[in-house]
């Protein structure tokens, strides 16, 4: 047992906590009384100001014992070997900890892209050169290693395998097929205007049955499930937009396709843009899902990463969603909130843990190429540390693709190695 002794109690310092020992199956005490704390046996740690002879101590930043969202001083300083930051002058991992893993910044932050998102640019992570790092993992190690450096003696569970987690996205369910008259023929009219006879001839003989739809790579996905991988699917069902394009929810064919995909791999809602403000788009495009499906509807990932602090994900939690796909960067790949470990949300304005689970991802297709503009050996390098890095701390290795990007096909001609790179590396 590890007995912490701080003065003040707060749900904060235990969320820290939480991640530090409760994920590492470290069992620990807290207490406020400094005689309990003396007198307790085994490992110690002493989270205050106040002085305690011969016991292991940290000292801490005010984050953890503040109830408000401020602002701080940050360095980049270093504790027992590992960078960590410093909140005005007082390097305090606890505090990185629930600092990163909490989103703290993106509270704070007003700058954001055309979308209105938070990128990873402006992130700490990314200022520091930690965004490759499970920095949260590490920081957690780091205070484990300096209690047994300091006459403590506490074990905990080493990762002693990545649960692979391949993830995909249907924006899109398919290139030309089931689009109806007026989309097909704007569509058509626009490649006519534009001199796009590929797509033209490609177009056509997709629908006459000569050719497969370039976008229909579902077969691909069911292999990966067959060959014993678990995966996760988000569908986009929003009403149509400039931003959400996929075929309509009502189409026959892709209702079926969406029941058969249902029987293998579990699904989860893709809410669209509207979402980002409207609760009751949300509870819309959970519902027509749950109606295909014909059961509940737990997962969700945000078309585009649409993560608004704390209204994206408070919304969830009212729809019962109890799982989130969306915790990573659009325009830089790694690792958003320090950790691949899913981990429970901590509403900061609130300051409560709440039920919902967030599962980090790694990288996204769409980052590594249109973002990051990295060539194929470029994206299989980066997929490479990141992968290392997760193998060597614990958690999910997941990462998002898109049925259009699998295929080899137009712009993502040459990706396909990319995944089936990444694929490999769980296969080795």
């Amino acid at each position: 047992m590890l007995t912490i002794y701080t003065e003040n109690i707060t749900s904060r310092l235990s969320y820290a906590l939480y991640f530090i020992c409760t994920l590492r199956e470290i069992p620990f005490q807290l207490t406020d009384d400094p005689i309990e704390f003396k007198n307790a046996l085994g490992n110690k740690l002493n989270y205050s100001d106040r002085n305690f002879e011969s016991i292991c101590s940290i000292k801490p930043a005010a984050l953890l014992f503040d109830k408000q969202i401020s602002t701080f001083g940050i360095e980049n300083k270093s504790f027992n070997g590992e960078e960590c930051i410093a909140f005005n002058g007082i390097t305090d991992p606890l505090a990185s900890i629930f600092y990163v893993l909490s989103r703290y910044e993106e509270y704070t932050s007003r700058s954001t892209d055309k979308f209105d998102r938070f990128e990873a640019a402006n992130s700490i992570l990314y200022r520091f050169g930690w965004l490759e790092r499970v920095v949260c993992d590490r920081w957690a190690e780091a205070i484990i290693n300096y209690l047994n450096a300091n006459g403590n003696q506490i074990s905990f569970k080493k990762p002693d395998k990545i649960h692979f987690l391949p993830t995909f996205d249907i924006d899109n369910a398919f290139a030309y097929l089931h689009k109806g008259i007026y989309r097909t023929l704007m569509a058509i009219v626009k490649d006519f205007l534009y001199g796009n006879s590929k797509r033209l001839i490609e177009r056509q003989k997709v629908q006459l049955g000569q050719l497969k739809d370039p976008y229909d790579t579902y077969n691909a996905i069911f292999n990966l499930h067959d060959k014993g991988f678990d995966l996760r699917i988000f569908w986009l069902l929003a009403d149509f937009n400039k931003h959400d394009r996929n075929i309509h929810y009502k189409q026959p064919f892709q209702r079926k396709l969406i029941q058969h995909v249902n029987k293998k791999i579990r699904i989860g809602i893709h809410p669209g843009m509207q979402c980002v403000d409207s609760e009751f788009e949300l509870f819309n495009e959970i519902d027509r899902l749950e109606q295909i499906v014909n059961h509940k509807i737990s997962d969700s990932r945000q078309h585009y990463l649409m993560l608004k602090f704390p209204n994206s994900y408070r919304m969830l939690v009212s729809q019962h969603i109890t799982d989130d796909y969306t915790m990573g960067f659009a325009d830089i790949a790694g690792f958003r909130a320090g950790t691949a470990r899913p981990f429970l949300w901590f509403d900061l304005k609130k300051n409560e843990v709440t039920p919902l689970t967030v599962h980090p991802f790694s990288y996204m297709d769409g980052t590594l190429k249109e973002y990051m503009k990295l060539t194929p050996n470029e994206a299989i390098e980066t997929i490479k540390r990141l992968h290392a890095e997760v193998k060597n701390y614990g958690g999910e290795f997941s990462f998002i693709w898109h049925n259009e990007t699998i295929g080899n096909y137009g712009a993502w001609k040459g990706w396909r190695e990319v995944f089936e790179y990444t694929i490999q590396l769980a296969e080795n």
